[in-house]
């Protein structure tokens, strides 16, 4: 159970016991606990979305917007009010007109955009897929390649139709047309993949939108001049036969009378006849040379870069999401984490006087106590041994339990590889340093590595003490003046820990205490063997091992309640392979 490491840079937290009461509040600690234990989750979030945000950017096909803008000129009349509802009217009318498929339509064969991949057999975007999902209808549409294939009772449209249908559609969803502001402008914006082809469409638009406008002002003065035409006859027609009926009076008058409402007919006849004439000259003037009610004012100019995809919003969006959806995925591990993480977990659930960090050295890996003392040291080399800030401050809270006269203390982890046996060691060192004559006894039968590692050629051990306590002597061997080591032994059906739990041996821990200041006793870890509820009660008190990270707070509890249960006097834990920033 020895650990391959030596465990420095800690500090032992002296905790009080678990209180009854409700939550504390979440303190700025807590939270900065939480930052330096999941920082991890939320970067590993973060930095996923803005990856996944950057292949996107990068890989997107990108779209340019040029805008074209056109001034028009409402005809209206009335009072003011009615002209600006009317002038409203007007222009909403007129951007139904530029959105028409006369206009898109026009502007895809002037530009032959019906022979573009861009604006055709187009495969529907995600985009597409969603919208068309959520509005219930179909997410397969057919491309015009897909169209001609297909089988269908109706007559397959021609080919060239179908391609200048799908491009409007395609042309219109790229295009977009607003008014500014309250002004009588109207914009046309359109997108394409590159920037000339942004302008080009936008101009193409605006003019189309000016050509159809003409076109409409020429066939209602055509419409206009036709009905004139033949109101104009019937007009000529009305006039002779009022021409008629007052030369016929006149040549005979009867009446001055009628003779007056006869003139002043055949004057409103003929003054109706040239004001007619008049407007039919106009409208044919209007046929001839049309004038449009809107004019290009500013024609579009090439983009200075792309409008989509918007990578500074779509990193931005991106790392904020990953940032939330990271920060939430950190609580819920934080807050469904049963793993040893932080002191006062141990302290609050099982009631513990104190709790000791240790944390990971590199620098000091290579330094391991057990191989350290079996290379054989004098006393000088050991007074130096070991410089571990951490180690001394748990040695010096032992020592004070030792002045208590408790005197022997067992060292069990909760889970094989926590390294109890090399803090076991190490106590044991630095107790022998500090002038107490000290023993270590290795009672670890579950894959015994101290004595493997201190003693490897040892003929006797504790299992043969048990039987003869006279062995004691030989068995024992001493490492420096002040410290000596009990190897295990050959260990055969029982382990010595349950043999010495029987009282029924030639070695006593009491016998033991009169020799020696401080024994440490290291026990098999309690997942792997019953031996630590068998020893436990015979000892002084017991140091309980967790690996930080690893071992769960549930078990650990379970484990210090089990050893309760038995009699045993827990006198604290240790959480061993902490991260440096557990220091602080």
């Amino acid at each position: 159970m020895t650990s391959s490491t030596i465990f420095s840079g800690v500090s032992p937290l002296s905790l009080p016991a678990a209180t009854t009461g409700g939550n504390s509040p979440l303190t700025l600690r807590d939270m900065l606990f939480f930052l330096r234990m999941r920082w991890l989750w939320i970067v590993a979030t973060t930095i996923a979305f803005l990856v996944m945000a950057g292949s996107y950017v990068l890989t997107a096909e990108p779209t340019f917007v040029a805008s074209t803008q056109l001034v028009i000129f409402p005809q209206v009349s009335g009072s003011e009010a009615q002209r600006a509802f009317a002038e409203d009217a007007f222009i909403e009318g007129q951007l139904e007109i530029a959105k028409s498929s006369d206009v898109v339509g026009g502007t895809v064969t002037a530009l032959d955009l019906d022979t573009d991949p861009e604006f055709v057999d187009q495969a529907p975007s995600l985009q597409d897929r969603a919208k068309n999902w959520l509005t219930g209808s179909s997410s397969e549409l057919d491309t015009p390649s897909q169209e001609a294939t297909g089988k269908g009772t109706r007559e397959a449209r021609p080919q060239e139709e179908r391609l200048h249908d799908w491009a409007t559609a395609t042309l219109l969803n790229m295009m977009e047309l607003r008014r500014i502001g309250s002004s009588t402008v109207i914009e046309i914006s359109a997108a394409a993949t590159t920037p000339q082809k942004a302008v080009d469409i936008a101009d193409t638009l605006a003019r189309q939108y000016i050509q159809k406008n003409i076109a409409m002002k020429a066939n209602a003065a055509r419409q206009y001049s036709d009905w004139l035409a033949k109101f104009i006859t019937e007009q000529q027609r009305g006039l002779a036969e009022a021409a008629s009926a007052l030369a016929g009076f006149t040549s005979n008058p009867r009446d001055q009378f009628k003779l007056a409402e006869l003139q002043s007919a055949t004057d409103a006849r003929r003054t109706l006849y040239e004001s007619t004439l008049n407007q039919l000259t106009e409208a044919k003037q209007r046929i001839t040379y049309p004038v449009s009610d809107a004019t290009i004012v500013s024609p579009a100019t090439l983009p200075l870069s792309k409008a989509r995809p918007r990578s500074t919003l779509i990193i931005a969006f991106a790392a904020a999401v990953g940032l939330g959806l990271g920060l939430a995925l950190a609580m819920i591990r934080h807050a469904g984490d049963r793993r040893i993480i932080r002191p006062n977990q141990i302290a609050e659930a099982a009631g513990l006087p104190f709790v000791t960090v240790l944390a990971t050295s590199k620098k000091t890996s290579n330094r391991h106590p057990a191989r350290f003392l079996a290379a054989g040291t004098d006393s000088s080399t050991a007074a130096a041994y070991p410089d571990i800030p951490g180690m001394a401050e748990l040695s010096a809270t032992v020592v004070g339990l030792r002045r208590k006269r408790r005197v022997v203390i067992g060292i069990v982890a909760i889970d094989p590889g926590s390294g109890a046996s090399t803090i076991a060691c190490e106590l044991a060192v630095l107790s022998s340093i500090s002038g107490a004559q000290t023993l270590l006894i290795d009672a670890a039968a579950q894959k015994s590595s101290l004595s493997k590692s201190i003693a490897p050629h040892s003929s006797t051990g504790l299992v043969d003490v048990l039987d003869n306590g006279e062995l004691i002597q030989t068995a024992a061997l001493p490492l420096t003046p002040t410290l000596k080591f009990l190897p295990l032994g050959d260990v055969e059906a029982v382990t010595p820990a349950i043999r010495l739990s029987s009282r029924r041996t030639q070695l006593s821990f009491a016998d033991l205490k009169k020799e020696f200041d401080a024994i440490f006793v290291d026990i098999s870890a309690f997942s792997a063997s019953p031996d630590a509820n068998a020893i436990a009660p015979e000892l002084d008190g017991v140091l309980v091992v967790t690996s930080h990270g690893r071992t769960s707070i549930d078990d650990t509890v379970r484990v210090i309640d089990t050893m309760r249960n038995v009699g045993a006097e827990i006198l604290g834990a240790i959480i061993n392979h902490a991260p440096k920033r557990m220091q602080s």
